[in-house]
């Protein structure tokens, strides 16, 4: 699902049987649930419009996903390995790291 920019993830619980979706790629928490379709829906818009209020209330600037900035743990030999293929290439190591994810997503969608 997605509304206004934000991706929501949707899970069905058994137990209350129920949609319960949770929006993805931020750090605040926002979640939803109803009994159809149609409410899961209009319970995903209602839960962003009212976190976008929220944060304007509050003087907070709302999280957007997928800054395009993350964090990646490596081997330090690796790391190394790519900084010096990066300097000989005359890139950055960011820039070689989105290539290689370029190139690897490629593969996956080809």
């Amino acid at each position: 699902m997605e509304y206004k920019g934000y991706h929501a993830k949707i899970d069905f619980d058994n137990d209350d049987d129920i949609f319960v979706g949770r929006v993805i790629g931020i750090n605040d928490s926002i979640g939803f649930h109803g009994k159809s379709v149609r409410e899961l829906t209009l319970a995903f818009h209602d839960a962003v419009d009212n976190y976008l209020e929220y944060c304007k209330q509050a003087g907070k600037v709302p999280e957007k996903e997928y800054k395009g900035s993350f964090n990646v743990r490596i081997k330090p030999e690796q790391h190394k390995k790519i900084a010096l293929h990066a300097a000989n290439e005359g890139i950055t190591i960011n820039q070689f790291v989105s290539r290689a994810i370029d190139d690897e997503l490629e593969l996956l969608e080809g």
